[in-house]
């Protein structure tokens, strides 16, 4: 019945999907060596547990299938119905599988948390328009990150958003060099809309 349809093509619904990719993270963990637990029901803030030495990882598993022209869309949000964020005191590590490359990105959630939160990044780049885009490209396959405490996972975090603000800080202060008057160049406004138009094209679902 599936012949020719695409891993992400397979589901009637997006919680099917999720479903599906909290099984592959499972299966993948183990096979790093990890012991996986799943929680009973749904009402946790996060998907899956990483047990090791007496501390437990607590994992938001996450998925995207989204183009953006230079990489693959994630968002990092609840759901369209949930405006309250995340937390670092629910969760420790966000999990996203990038379906059609079936590349895995573990990522601390400190790095996206800590203020200013980011709800969606770009990853897996195909094409690299500038430097510094790309800035999660460490997170690619980081299973080792699961043997971390949270302790550990919290200040490598917070200090990896620290970094990403400090390249933020200076990508404005050049914009402003270069445009006194503060209006957008024909370029940022270009870069602006696309990221608005790609957002409103990801899932209706972010898992």
């Amino acid at each position: 019945m599936w012949t020719g349809m695409k891993d992400y093509e397979k589901f009637r619904t997006f919680k099917e999907r999720g479903e599906w990719v909290e099984l592959q993270f499972m299966a993948e963990a183990a096979s790093h060596g990890y012991h996986v637990l799943k929680p009973c029901g749904d009402s946790l803030e996060y998907d899956v547990a990483v047990e090791h030495g007496g501390d437990m990882i607590r994992v938001q598993v996450k998925s995207s299938s989204v183009r953006n022209g230079t990489g693959y869309f994630c968002q990092f949000r609840r759901n369209w119905l949930v405006e309250e964020p995340y937390s670092i005191n629910e969760l420790d590590i966000f999990a996203t599988y990038v379906i059609p490359e079936k590349i895995w990105y573990l990522i601390p959630a400190a790095v996206l948390l800590t203020p200013p939160r980011k709800v969606g990044i770009t990853v897996c780049p195909m094409t690299a328009l500038r430097k510094n885009r790309y800035r999660y490209e460490q997170y690619r396959e980081a299973w080792d990150l699961l043997g971390k405490t949270r302790c550990e996972l919290i200040a490598q975090g917070k200090a990896h958003a620290a970094y990403i603000r400090s390249l933020q800080k200076g990508t404005s202060t050049k914009k402003r060099r270069r445009h006194p008057s503060g209006a957008l160049s024909d370029q940022a406004m270009t870069s602006h809309a696309q990221s608005r138009s790609d957002w409103r094209r990801s899932e209706h679902n972010p898992r």
